[in-house]
């Protein structure tokens, strides 16, 4: 099994930033791809950031230019930067690795992400 424990959510201003992580442990050797989803009440999950092991990255149109997903292998730890940050981010944030042995993803916690003056 794998765990992923996420930091770095909390309250900030509009057009402040924020940065985002997740920290796997566990069954890590076949993790393969990572990103972030975001979930506002009432509302789908919404993928917002994924990466490939093969470095590959793809944003949702709504926060492309804005946010960066970054990892650091060595410690197996996938990172969202989240900068110029909006009324509209505010949701619970989600990350996720994919388990090749396993074949689906294990998930963090979640961390609320406010954006407020």
């Amino acid at each position: 099994q794998v765990q992923l424990v996420e930091s770095g959510g909390g309250l900030v201003q509009p057009g402040g930033s924020l940065r985002l992580s997740c920290a796997a442990s566990g069954s890590i050797s076949s993790l393969n791809a990572m990103g972030w989803y975001r979930q506002i009440p009432g509302k789908q999950r919404e993928l917002v950031a994924s990466a490939t092991s093969d470095g590959d990255k793809n944003y949702a149109d709504s926060v492309k230019g804005r946010f960066t997903i970054s990892k650091d292998n060595a410690k197996n730890t996938v990172f969202l930067q989240m900068d110029s940050l909006k009324p509209e981010d505010t949701a619970v944030y989600y990350c996720y690795f994919y388990h090749t042995w396993y074949q689906k993803n294990f998930w963090g916690q979640g961390t609320q992400v406010t954006v407020s003056s």
